[in-house]
């Protein structure tokens, strides 16, 4: 019953989390580079120890089922936006990163209100593409801080999350619309 108290740690993490996007997008929009390496190990930070805690302690939330990733999307398209602001990224990278993830969350409220309700589960590719997100901005942001990292990892990082974002969101678009056609044919 003790454990029962600490419950709001998760959650309490997850918005440290969303709070620590506003100073991460200042330090890139100033192309202060090294804070905002350091935010963004902070926040994975508390990614790793919230997830941990509710998973070990069974300390899950609907409002943590919802604000952790909505968390880590922030973060992510945050990253691809300031990137993408002082003139580091393509602004069509950014607008294939963001078109992806609109396209999900379109068509996950299309298949709520025109099907039903559902549980919606990120895939293999779209963790990969996550994971890839993540590698990539990490990869440029320690090269951009004038950090030890080749400089392929640009151009090759772009490459990676374009073709991970279209696998992924084509994986999504496939996967649900046949669920959506075999729940309307039956």
């Amino acid at each position: 019953m003790t454990s029962r108290r600490w419950r709001w740690i998760p959650n309490a993490l997850t918005f440290l989390r969303i709070f620590l996007i506003i100073p991460f997008a200042a330090a890139l929009w100033l192309e202060q580079y090294r804070p905002a390496l350091g935010i963004f190990f902070i926040a994975a930070a508390t990614d790793a120890c919230d997830g941990y805690l509710a998973r070990q302690f069974n300390w899950r939330s609907r409002l943590g089922a919802v604000a952790d990733p909505l968390a880590d999307k922030a973060l992510l398209i945050t990253s691809y936006l300031m990137l993408t602001l002082t003139s580091v990224l393509p602004v069509w990278l950014f607008l294939l990163v963001l078109g992806r993830d609109l396209l999900i969350v379109g068509g996950a409220l299309a298949y709520h209100y025109g099907i039903g309700r559902f549980e919606m589960q990120p895939s293999i590719p779209g963790k990969l593409n996550t994971f890839i997100q993540i590698l990539v901005v990490l990869a440029i942001i320690t090269l951009q801080a004038g950090l030890p990292m080749q400089p392929w990892v640009l151009d090759v990082g772009i490459v990676l999350v374009a073709v991970s974002a279209v696998v992924s969101g084509g994986h999504y678009v496939v996967v649900w619309g046949m669920k959506a056609w075999r729940a309307k044919g039956s």
